[in-house]
Formats: structure tokens, sequence, C-alpha cells
């Protein structure tokens, strides 16, 4: 054992050289290693944590107080014992394995608390206050032991380097900051960009526990046996001499109070720049990461110029000082310049490829957006702390100093927080929270300029010049309302003041909102600058024209009460534009609407859709509550009749849980036997496979599903957890109200609303199969992950409302859905193809029938090449056209008959042009090749599937050379009629002995691959 040795009067700890069995620069790249695993851990306990909160800016919130609270405990537990601990990095070793252990049993302890909350736990409270402490005593009980632990590991390690170098522990705190900062960041952009699409988040979870175990091994592998202050296990004969230490004082309160306060700033500018870039950047979660990596690269960056020079420094309180004030300065610098970062994404966005290595720049350019505003400012915070925690090591009041700092630092980073997003972001706006944040640094240099500079002189220069900075920034500088509505991080555009106006602009506590409206009363309503909802609001007159989803928040609300007319309670969640909500309130027989909104300035910014609107807010049926939807379902006790969830696009940070599997199991526990989910998913911005995984997810809880395409770009799926779904909606017609509402999106009748029915469950459960994206799910999440992506790449999934075009009814021929009606009538929609389609297919039954040609809809032109081919196909019809050439004829009649007319006409309608033809004088006259043809046709139009299979199978076997579009045609009918006879097997083998013979023009069309996934399956089901 080493005897006790000279102390060092200065800062009160051992002076001595004493090797403790490892290079410093091993225990440096060890303690990066060690902030690689704890940013990891604060990025993925946000995930989890959202799942349990609801909304990721919450989730940020909630994590990152407990994170740094956690971290305050284990900072302070240190700075009062680790003076007695002879040995630190020993226990430096202890704590890395105990926070390894709880890292690799994180998961299964999530999943367990998660079931025993909602099961349980939230709903035996009654009140919104008991609910909230639950969840945050849950949260802290999930995160905070490990948190703590986390806290001790700096004053540890930075102590135990300390006593083995007690000449330079400026420089030893400097780079300790400076690698686990380091390795912090790197860890947030590791986890969020590669981990958790590799292992998900167990695996990244776990990831870093084993980090953690690993690093445990390591240093107490090469930590020494015994130290100066004894040996690790303290023999009982020798105690703990406590270091001698300068009486605690004014000074030592001041410079706490300083860290106190600074770290409160640091996380005001944090959380106000977060926000501020979600506006430029987006608020994806991959956005939210490069954020956060750039703010610790700056402390990092901070930390390492400070490393070399601090020891050197005369006047080190001088020195703090000055960073402070330049903290400020800097941090006020950053709103002038957030006005110019809009054009710079603006160019980045309509300047870089739209490919993944596209992509790559785009984010490594976001990345550089975030250091532009937040280095400068977070370079100088990652000064304060060494500094500080030197000029009380200089003071001598010992190694205490070390967690005592870091203690109070992060407490203010937590009192910051909450401060932010409970006051300062809602009540003075993110300008001002910014300004205050500036306004505390400055005022923390200038208390140190008084007190350590004699020269009134600099003191009053100073004085004069921060308050000059404070008030120059709140009234000269101004942000652009425009801009921070425009989200150009989409398309690449900015408002212009000439073509839109802002009516409404709140950042609220979980997003910034706004509600824009053009000079034609197209009005938008947006969170972080992406639109949520729109409605056409008229500035003279009632008004006829569309907002681009109108139609979309409608049909939310109209579908399901036309599915279930017996329907008395609704569960909607999100409250948008507050049409859906007024939609099904236009629904006498309805009960109570209740929505589910998590941020209140939507509902109140929603006030500028009225009068459009007035029923979500004035009938008395209606309950608009501010709470996350799963904590509502789980406290309310209620069971729906309906349950309708119109989320943001799944891109934006927290959106995927709503479209996961573990989501729509807590959706169909509360709803009633029989029950309709309706859920409406955006196909632009996506990716078919990223549609499949959200298909996937519901399908695996739902029994039964149907999809409507409500535009060109976007699909409702309605879902029932027992039964079967109708295979037909009720007519409005029974509903006044719901009937209005629908005549603004020109749906007037039955017909017009099986025009958007896109297919079952049946049938489009196996084209979904065929994408391998698994489903959607909260630990795997393949939405969050990849959504952001396919945004950037200017992708969509459109291609699924193609299944709608399809040359043969594969839909009604699979479903067995024959149409039973002998006129087709529909309204003309020019914005809905389908729509168009039929009001064209009338037009040519009419025509070559004999009528005149008539297309009414001069809005919509007719192609030259339709017109010549219908009228050909009139003679064909009229008269058998016996001169033609062989492919003018079986073009014509295909192009006319087969392609714009049998999709979209009933069975008895069809019926009469056949009559017709077979009817006149030159049918005995008529090739066999030609009869062939026209028995296809007749046979698909009937939807009969055995005479289809027959029809089809004869073109496809004879020895005719047919062009390579009949024989498409004819070997999709033919696997339509075998899969809807039941026999996939010879569907299968159809597609196996024709499809080299067939030439798509392009990818496979999709009709194909759905008839190729059916055939698949296995006759009784999959």
């Amino acid at each position: 054992m080493f005897k006790s040795l000279a102390r060092d009067p200065v800062i009160g700890i051992k002076n001595n050289s004493v090797n403790s069995g490892g290079r410093p620069g091993l225990f440096y790249l060890i303690f990066a290693a060690s902030g690689f695993a704890g940013l990891i851990y604060e990025s993925i306990w946000t995930h989890y944590i959202q799942l349990f909160l609801g909304h990721a800016a919450y989730a940020q919130t909630l994590v990152l107080a407990i994170f740094m609270g956690g971290m305050a405990m284990g900072a302070w537990i240190c700075s009062r014992r680790s003076g007695r601990w002879r040995n630190l990095l020993r226990f430096y070793a202890l704590t890395e394995l105990i926070i390894g252990i709880l890292g690799l049993l994180f998961h299964p302890v999530f999943v367990r608390f998660l079931g025993f909350s909602y099961s349980i736990g939230i709903p035996s409270f009654h009140s919104a206050t008991a609910i909230l402490i639950f969840k945050w005593m849950g949260s802290a009980f999930l995160i905070l032991p490990q948190s703590v632990l986390l806290g001790m590991l700096f004053p540890l390690m930075a102590g135990g380097l300390v006593r083995r170098d007690p000449n330079t522990p400026g420089a030893t705190l400097a780079m300790l900051y400076f690698t686990n900062s380091l390795g912090a960041a790197i860890g947030v952009l590791a986890s969020g960009f590669w981990l958790i699409a590799w292992v998900g988040l167990p695996g990244t979870v776990m990831t870093a526990g084993l980090i953690n175990l690993l690093l445990a091994a390591w240093v107490w592998s090469i930590s020494p046996k015994e130290l100066p202050h004894g040996a690790a296990g303290f023999p009982e004969s020798e105690p703990v001499q406590e270091p001698r230490t300068v009486p605690v004082g004014p000074g030592y309160r001041l410079f706490l109070f300083i860290a106190l306060v600074t770290g409160s700033a640091s996380f005001m500018y944090e959380i106000g720049w977060i926000r501020m870039l979600s506006l430029v950047l987006g608020s994806a979660t991959h956005a939210f990461e490069l954020m956060l990596s750039a703010f610790i690269t700056g402390l990092a960056l901070g930390g390492l110029w400070i490393r070399r020079r601090i020891d050197r420094y005369p006047e080190p309180t001088r020195v703090l000082a000055i960073v402070q004030m330049a903290m400020g300065a800097l941090a006020l610098g950053t709103l002038p310049v957030y006005n110019r970062l809009f054009e710079v994404m603006r160019w980045l966005v309509r300047n870089l490829d739209k490919t993944d290595s596209g992509y790559a720049l785009f984010n490594l350019a976001s990345h550089g957006i975030s250091l532009a505003v937040m280095l400068p400012a977070t370079f100088c915070a990652g000064m304060t702390l060494p500094l500080i925690t030197f000029l009380l090591l200089r003071q001598g009041h010992g190694e205490k100093s070390i967690g005592a700092v870091y203690s109070l630092n992060t407490l203010g980073a937590i009192l910051g927080v909450f401060f932010s997003i409970h006051v300062g972001m809602p009540e003075f706006g993110l300008k001002n929270l910014i300004v205050i944040g500036a306004a505390c640094d400055i005022a923390l240099g200038l208390l140190l300029v008084w007190r350590s500079t004699r020269s009134e002189g600099i003191k009053w220069a100073a004085t004069a010049a921060g308050f000059g900075m404070v008030l120059a920034a709140l009234l000269v500088v101004k942000m652009d309302p425009l801009k921070m509505a425009s989200g150009v991080y989409r398309k690449g555009r900015l408002l212009d003041s000439k073509k839109v106006n802002v009516l409404y602009l709140k950042d609220g506590k979980t997003a910034t909102i706004d509600v824009t409206r053009s000079p034609s009363g197209l009005t938008l309503i947006a969170t972080n600058g992406k639109p949520e909802a729109s409605i056409f609001m008229p500035v003279k007159g009632p008004g006829r024209r569309i907002a681009p989803d109108e139609s979309t928040q409608i049909l939310m609300g109209a579908l399901p009460i036309l599915l279930k007319p017996s329907a008395r309670t609704v569960g909607n969640i999100g409250f948008g534009s507050g049409l859906t909500t007024t939609t099904l309130l236009t629904d006498p027989d309805l009960e109570r609407v209740d929505t589910i909104e998590i941020e209140p300035a939507m509902v109140e910014g929603a006030r500028n859709f009225l009068p459009r609107v007035s029923l979500a807010y004035q009938d008395p049926r209606s309950h608009i509550h501010i709470e996350d939807a799963k904590t509502y379902f789980s406290s309310h006790h209620n069971k729906y009749d309906i349950i309708i969830s119109e989320p943001s696009n799944p891109w934006v940070s927290g959106v995927s849980g709503l479209f996961s599997v573990e989501f729509y199991g807590v959706v169909k526990k509360n709803l009633k036997d029989r029950g309709l989910l309706v859920q409406w998913l955006q196909l632009y911005e996506s990716d078919p496979g990223l549609v499949a995984s959200v298909v996937k997810a519901l399908s695996s809880q739902f029994a039964d599903y149907v999809i409507y395409v409500t535009d060109e770009i976007d699909i409702v799926i309605i879902a029932t957890p027992g039964g079967h779904l109708p295979e037909a909606v009720e007519g409005p017609e029974k509903f006044p109200g719901l009937a209005m509402e629908l005549r603004r999106i020109n749906v007037r009748n039955g017909q017009d609303l099986e025009l958007h029915r896109l297919g079952s469950k049946k049938i489009l459960d196996p084209l979904f199969d065929s994408y391998t994206e698994p489903p959607n799910s909260d630990y795997f999440p393949v939405l969050d992950l990849n959504a952001t992506r396919f945004r950037f790449l200017g992708a969509d999934a459109t291609i699924l409302v193609s299944l709608k075009r399809a040359p043969v009814p594969i839909v009604e021929i699979l479903e067995g859905t024959i149409p039973n009606r002998n006129r087709t009538v529909v309204s003309f929609n020019p914005e809905f193809y389908s729509s168009g389609s039929s009001h064209l297919a009338s037009m040519l039954y009419h025509y070559l029938l004999g009528a005149p040609w008539d297309w009414p809809h001069k809005e919509v032109l007719l192609d030259r090449t339709t017109r010549r081919n219908a009228e050909t196909a009139r003679e064909i019809i009229g008269n058998c056209a016996p001169a033609l050439q062989w492919e003018l004829w079986v073009g014509s009649l295909h192009n006319t008959v087969a392609i714009h007319m049998i999709p979209y006409l009933s069975p008895s309608e069809l019926a009469v042009l056949w009559s017709r033809l077979e009817g006149s004088p030159c049918w005995s006259d008529i090739n066999p090749a030609k009869k062939k043809l026209i028995h296809l046709y007749q046979s698909v139009g009937r939807r009969n599937s055995s005479s289809i299979v027959d029809a089809a199978r004869t073109i496809l076997s004879d020895g005719q050379n047919w062009n390579p579009v009949i024989l498409e045609y004819a070997l999709a009918a033919a696997m339509s009629g075998e899969i809807a006879g039941g026999k996939n097997t010879e569907a299968l083998e159809l597609w196996r002995a024709h499809s080299d013979r067939v030439k798509f023009d392009g990818p496979m069309p999709l009709y194909m691959r759905l008839l190729v996934a059916n055939s698949r399956v296995d006759e009784k089901g999959s």
C-alpha cells in the first residue's frame, strides 16, 4: 500500500504522477466510446418513450430532462463521495458494467411496462393530471437509473485521470469533454442512420449495452489495483483521508450558479434551434438526429480548442466572461442568419440529383446547415464547463467540484428544457426564446466582467454592448412568416407575399402551426411547414372548387357512415382542418364524436376555416381532447363504432407509430364488435413497399379491409376486426347532410362511391405480401427509417391507383362483384381519373350504337387517337369493316372497347353492343380469329370466370400471330378467371408458360403483379 503523500495546496489532490495503468490516450479513446454508447441510449430512449407518450417532441423533451437530470444526480453523488474512493477507475469500470447490464435488459422491461401501463396502469386513473404524472414517473423508472450511472462516468474518469496527472487538470478535463462529446455526436448518427435499420430498436440498445460491458472489462484490465489513495478495496486499517480544500464561499457558489444558468441557456438554444431548423430541414427523425449531432459537435470542438490553452491562462475568469458574452452574441447572430437558410435549402432541393447519392449529399448539407447555426455558440458552450471546473480546482475546492459543476449544469439544462417547451416557446415565441437564452449568457458574462475587471470603461462598454445586442435582436431582427410557412425542404419553394397570406402562425409545444390563404381562397393549415389539410374558402359566393385533399377529408367521414349506418360513436385521431369531424356530424344519428389532437395550436389555427367547419366547434356532440391517442384510448375506457386515424405523412418524426402493428393492436381493442377503423395513408412522398409495410401491419390485426382511392394521391383503408366488410356502400341519398358534403366533391350516388373502391383484403393481401418490406413496427420502424429518403427522391406509390385503370376488370372478376345496373350514371369529376373514364365509356357506348359524337366536358380534352379508334370501332360494330387491315381492325376495337369501355360498363350495357354486332348481316363473314377476340371481350364484359378462361386460353394456345398487347390482355384475363375459380396453380402455370411472349412497355404492370401474387396463394387461401 502507498502511504499518504503530500497534497497539492492549490488543487487539493495528491501531487504525484503515479502511472494509472495505461497511457492517457487510451482512456480518452475509451471515454469516446462511452460517449458513443451514451448518446445511443438518449437517441433510442427517445424512440421508445415516444411510443409511451405519443409524440416525438414530448419524448425528446422528457428524455432530455430525465437524461440530464439523472446525469446531474450521478455527478452530484460523485461530488459528495468520490473523494473517499481510492480507485476511481475501478469504480468507473463497475459503473460501465451496471450500465451495460441495464442496457441489455431495457427492451424486455419496456415491453412489459408498456403492456402493464395500457392494460392496468393508465386505465386506473381518472384525471389527466394523474395520467401525466404516471407517464412521467414511468418514463423516469425506465431511464433514470441508467442516466444516474451515466452521470457518474465523467466525474469518475476525470477524477481518476486528474489524480494520475495533477499538473494539467484543465487540459485533462477539456480533452475528456472533447472525446466524450465527439463519440456522442457520432453515436447519435450511427444509431439513427445505421443501427436501427440493421437491428431495430432492441438490437440498437443492446449494442450500446455490449459496448458498455466491453469498456468495463477494458478499464478494469488496464487500471491498477492500487493507487496512492489505497487499494481498490480500501483496507479497513487505513481509512481514506479527505483532501484539504478551501472552505465553500461566495465565489464557489457563484461559479456553480453560472454553471446552472449557462446550462439552462444552452438548452433554450437547443430547443429553439431544433424548432427553427425543423422548418428548414423538415421535422423528420433523421433531421432531428443531424441537429443533435451538430449541437454536440460544437461542444466537442470547444472542449478541444480550450484543452491546450486552459492551463496557461493567467486570468481564466476573464476568459470565461468573454466566452459567456461571445456565446450570447453568437446565439443572437443565428436569428438573422436563419432567414438566409431557407434560400440555401431551396437551392439544395432544386439542384441535388434525386438519387441515393443526392440524398446522402442532402443529409450532409443538412448537417452543415445545422452546424452553421449551432457551431459558433456551442463552440463557446464547450469551453464553459472546463473553465468553470478548472477555476474551482485552482481555487482549491478539490475534485468534488468536478461533479458539482457537472451536476448543476445538467440541472440547469433540465430547467431550460421545461421552460422552453412549456413557457418560452408557446408564450414568447421562437425568436424570443433564443433572445432570452442569449440574454442569460450575456448577463453572466457581464457579471464576471464587473467582478474580474477594474477598468470602469471596460465594464460600462461591455454592459452597453450586451444590452445593445439584445435590444437589436428584439427590435431589428424579424422572422419571415412566409418562409417559415413554406415547407421549403419538400419541393424547394418559398411562398410569395403576392400569392399567399399568412393568417396564423404560432409556435406550439410540439410544432409550429401556420395557416395560409391564397387570393383564390385556398386555405392550408400546416405543421412545421408541412400542409396537413386544405379547404377552398372562396372570398365571394359559395364557391365550387375542391382543395387538393378536400375529397379525402370528406370521404374519411362519409365512407364509414355509409358502410355502417348503425354507428353511434366515433373516435377521430387528428383534428386537421376540422372537416372530417364536421362531415361526421352531418349524420343526425351519431351521438358522440371524440376528436383527439395532441397540439392545441392546431385546433386554434383551424378556426380560420370557420364557418365551413362550424359543427366541429359548435355541435354539442363534438368533443375535442388534447391528448395522445394511445393514452386517451387507454384512460377513457370507451369502445367506438368507428375510429378514424388521419395523421400527418409517415416521414414526420413520431408519426410512423400511428401505422404500426402495435398501434393497430391498441386501436382494435377500442372498437366494438364489427366496428370500423378508417386509416388515411398518403401515396405521395412514399413508395409501394412502404405502403405494403403499413397494410401488412394493419392486416395482421384486422379480419378484413377494403381500400378506397379518394383522389389520385391518397387512399383510405377501412378495416374491421371481425367478420367481413360489405361489398358495396349505402347510397348517400338517405343522409341529406352527408349528401350535401359529398356533392361538393362530385359524389352524388352509389356508383360514384364505387368508382373510388380499389379492392379488398382478399385480393390485395397477396399483392402487398409480394413486397419484401416487413410490417411496420414500433421496434423495427420501416416507415421512420425510409420515408424521408423517398420524400427527397420524389418517389410515390400512386402506381397503386393504376389498378383502377387495368384493361381487364380484375378486381370485379377476382372478388366476384358483378355490376348489377342497367345504366352507368356517374358524376363528372375532372380531378378524378375514374370519373372521367366512366364518362368516356358511356359516351363511346352511345356513339358505337349510332348516337352522334358528344363529349360535353370541354375542360378535359379528348385525344385524337381515342377519337380515331372510336370511329373505326363504330364501323366495325356497324358493318364489320371487312376491308380494314388486320392490325388496324384489332387495334381500334381493342383500344376502344377493351380498354375504354369494358372496365367501366355493366354486363347488361355491353350485351346490347355485342347483340348489335352479332345481329348484323356481316357477322357470318367475320373470320374465326376475329370472332375469338370478340368472344374474349364478351366473356370479360360478363365477368364470367369460366367463359373468360375458355376464351382467353383459345387465343393463347392457337397459332395466330397475335400482337403482344392482345396476348397480355388474354393472359391477364385467363389468370383472372382461373384465380376466381379457385385454380391458383393453373393461373401460375399460365404465367410461366406465356409471360415470355408478353412484351411489357416498361416494368411489369401492377395488375399483372397482383395476378401473379394471387396465383401463388394456395387454393385454400393464404
